[in-house]
Parts: C-alpha cells; structure tokens; sequence
C-alpha cells in the first residue's frame, strides 16, 4: 500500500502543476463505527475535466462524494472544494455545485417541468428559462405531458440530472449516473455529460463500477479500493501502463537467454516458470528471432503476442475481480 500512496502523490502534484484544481483532498478519512469507508484519501480534480471515480459497489465512492457535498463530515483529513474547507463553508460552496447522489424525490403525478418548476421556486431560480435549458441540456421536452410516473429509468435519471443542472454549477457531483439503464440509456447519459464538459466547460466527477463507461467517459481516473485510492492518473497515462509484450514457451530458457542478450536492452525481456520468457521489446522481427532460437537449438514451443487491457490492469490493481 505504500508503494500505491507514493504514486498516488505524485501524481497528485502533476495535477496540481497542470491546471487549477477544482477539488482537493488531504489524508480524507470517514469512519463509521469499526469500518473505515474512507481512509487516506488525497483526490485531485481539475478544472474543466471529467474526473471517474472507479471502483467496487462499497470501496467508498459514495462516502467520499458524501464529504465533498457536506453531507457528512470526514473523521479525519480535509476535502476543499474551490478552495474552501467542506462542510465548514458548504454555504458558499454549494450554490457553484450540481449533485446527483441519490434519487430526487420527484412528484410522480407531475410531469417533470412541473417537477423542475417547483424545485426552481424553492432554490430561488429565476424565470422559466433554466428548466427550459436543463431540459434541453438531456434531451427532455419542455411542454411534455407525460407524468414522471410514466417515465422510463433512463428518463428519470435524466430529468435527475437536468435537476443538478438546473442552476448551471461550475461543478458536478454525479453517483453512479448510469447505474441501472440500458444499452441506449447509457449512450445518452454518456454523451450529455460529455458535452457538458466539452461545451460548456463544466468540471464533473462521476463515479461508477462500470470500467468500460469510465473509460469512454472520462478524461483522469482514480482507483479507488477499500477506502484507498489506488491509482490517480490521465486516462492517457493510464493507457500507456497496458503492458503489451511476445510471449515465448521454449525448451532452455539459458540458451535462449543468450539469444535475447544480443537483440534487446538488458532488462528488456524476463523469465519465468515453465519455460515462459516475456519480451518487453515489440519491435523485434519474431520470425528473425524464432529462427535464430531454433538455430542455437533452442525448442520453441510457443510465440503468442499478448496485450492487457485496461481491465486487465486494473483488476491487477485491485487484487481482484469485481470491475465489469
């Protein structure tokens, strides 16, 4: 685990060095009862930039949103957002941030302008214009006659989230915002986030299990596992860290050993059990190298190029499965 902290903090200070950042956390820790949800988190969320919370259903995705929103109070260690101290200055905080987190509760025998209407009047938000425009922003018509009872998940999730926006915050808070739609529903939440950000210059963190959506969704990613943020990168560094490499089966792994040491780099290529070596070297010519193995009597069983994904690492990462 300490090796995971020192790279954590590392990248932290990139972070930091690239941009502004939006939201900060030190040593961020919540405690319920004997179970550390949180435990030593230093999060670094920059502006303008889709931030993915990965992890497993319980490593704490939601507690850490929960502190970031003032909903709870962290039992140790500080989160800032703009800056400021939360929940100790959540009344200027607040009014700058949209959150999805929970299900609204939304009247079922309205239709979701009424809906949006009434929660408008109570936040103070002037003018019909706002829920027109949030309306628009995820692709639900204003005049609509459909009760929110007749809504489907994905358009109840939608209207949820033209409710955070409603306001135009400069940040988003979004808790498993495609948890539960379909195929179709998932593209969509997708791309309205997307543009948020893209076209309107919005800072958004959106946690999910969901590997694949992170992926296609978000611009840095942090790990998270059992209250421990595991890894905090650019989805580009990230990328970089698939480890693509020729998978030889031979039958003498010194012979073939000497082989390598006059085509690649020391430390280029590793031997393990079995007769398995693995060349970090790519550009290599295989069937030159094949020839010259089989030429120095070296019995080649197997050549397979192999390369991990995303998902590979990070269920490397985690110890586990448990990421779809």
């Amino acid at each position: 685990m300490a090796q995971h902290a020192r790279r954590v903090a590392s990248s932290g200070r990139r972070f930091k060095a690239a941009n502004d950042l939006v939201i900060e956390t030190h040593g961020l820790t919540k405690v319920y009862g004997e179970q550390r949800s949180v435990d030593g988190i230093d999060l670094h969320v920059r502006r303008g930039r889709i931030y993915g919370l990965l992890g497993r259903n319980g490593a704490g995705k939601t507690t850490t949103m929960k502190v970031l929103l003032g909903l709870t109070s962290p039992t140790a260690g500080e989160a800032k957002v703009f800056g400021l101290s939360m929940p100790s200055h959540a009344a200027e905080v607040l009014p700058r941030v949209g959150s999805l987190i929970e299900s609204p509760g939304f009247y079922p025998n309205l239709t979701g302008t009424e809906n949006l209407r009434i929660f408008a009047r109570l936040r103070g938000i002037p003018g019909p214009d706002a829920v027109m425009r949030a309306l628009e922003v995820v692709g639900l018509p204003y005049r609509d006659k459909k009760l929110f009872s007749q809504y489907s998940l994905g358009m109840k999730q939608r209207l949820a989230i033209a409710l955070a926006i409603m306001h135009d915050p400069e940040l988003l808070i979004l808790d498993e915002p495609i948890n539960g739609l379909d195929p179709i529903g998932i593209a969509e939440v997708r791309a309205f986030i997307k543009r948020l950000s893209t076209e309107q210059g919005k800072t958004i963190i959106v946690s999910s299990h969901i590997l694949s959506e992170i992926e296609l969704l978000a611009d840095d990613i942090g790990i998270i596992d059992h209250g421990h943020l595991l890894e905090e990168e650019s989805l580009g560094d990230l990328e970089e860290k698939n480890t693509r490499y020729l998978r030889l089966k031979v039958g003498d792994t010194g012979r073939a050993a000497l082989v390598l040491d006059r085509h690649v780099a020391a430390g280029a290529y590793r031997i393990l059990r079995d007769g398995e070596i693995r060349v970090f070297d790519t550009t290599l010519a295989v069937e030159s190298l094949v020839a010259e193995l089989v030429a120095e009597a070296v019995g080649v069983r197997e050549v397979t190029l192999y390369e991990a994904t995303l998902e590979d690492y990070f269920k490397r990462v985690t110890g586990g499965e448990g990421i779809a």
